[in-house]
């Protein structure tokens, strides 16, 4: 079965969140097969995403023995999207050398004496290196302008610093890929009641999260302008639909791969002054 993430989940110049498309997963082996059951279609597809997960692990290695290139994964989403389950699902069988995932909480207030940008370019990826940001960057053009903490000037402004940071780490090195795990509002409202009514998931519930979701319709409204002015050849957007846990973890590991696939990775050549040496 043959597959192009890259152009299948590639954000559009006129992107628009429905709740609808949030369950899509024509990506998934019974959308090639509605014959098969939802059980068995989900085992194939864990299985798909397993085999994904092997290529990606060798390909790292690679990555991380050339030790040039680098790649930043940002995984972005409302509230309970599954941007954590993502990275233990995908990442649990990678070497963890070369490997770095950072999770963007709230500002201290050291983040806030310096500038917005300040803190996230602490933790861009270094050569050989994969780095995950869980949230990023783009908080401070969606929960800020949604709460007002900044106008549309100021919001203007830093879609122009972010595009302009996201060239320069593009051309000195680091291959982009953002994702946006699109969830619809009914699918939030059943994981966030599950955290409540699982005790050992109640640690997850923040009340804070109620009142943002009294908001969602100008989350989405600013996660389409956001992407929309942010997408780029060397920084693209892809719109994954997230209902699905399972489908998620395709489409990312999918993405990723076809992005290590793209980079002509290879180990360094063997060092011809070695060829002389022998361990005794």
């Amino acid at each position: 079965m043959t597959h192009n993430a890259r152009e299948r989940f590639r954000a559009t110049p006129k992107l628009k969140l429905r709740d609808k498309d949030a369950d899509d997963t024509t990506f998934s082996t019974r959308a090639a097969n509605p014959k098969l059951g939802k059980s068995r279609a989900k085992t194939l597809d864990l299985e798909r995403t397993a085999g994904l997960i092997e290529r990606i692990s060798a390909l790292q290695d690679k990555l991380y023995a050339q030790h040039k290139q680098k790649v930043l994964l940002v995984l972005q989403g409302t509230d309970t999207a599954g941007k954590d389950g993502a990275v233990r699902a995908l990442f649990k069988g990678i070497n963890p050398m070369g490997l770095r995932a950072v999770a963007f909480k709230a500002p201290t207030a050291s983040d806030l004496a310096h500038d917005y940008l300040w803190r996230i370019h602490q933790h861009v990826p270094m050569d050989g290196e994969i780095a995950i940001f869980n949230r990023s960057h783009y908080e401070d053009v969606l929960i800020t302008r949604v709460q007002g903490w900044i106008d549309d000037e100021e919001c203007k402004r830093r879609y122009a610093q972010i595009r302009d940071f996201e060239r320069m780490l593009a051309e000195t090195g680091t291959v982009i890929i953002k994702v946006f795990l699109h969830i619809s509002k009914e699918e939030q409202r059943e994981r966030l009641q599950e955290r409540l009514d699982d005790p050992d998931k109640q640690w997850k519930f923040n009340p804070e999260d109620i009142k943002q979701r009294e908001k969602w319709d100008d989350y989405q409204r600013a996660y389409e302008k956001a992407i929309r002015e942010t997408d780029a050849p060397h920084a693209p957007w892809y719109v994954v639909p997230a209902n699905s846990k399972t489908h998620r973890n395709l489409v990312i590991a999918s993405l990723l791969l076809e992005t290590l696939e793209g980079m002509e990775l290879s180990y360094p050549p063997p060092h011809p002054d070695l060829s002389s040496f022998t361990v005794e």
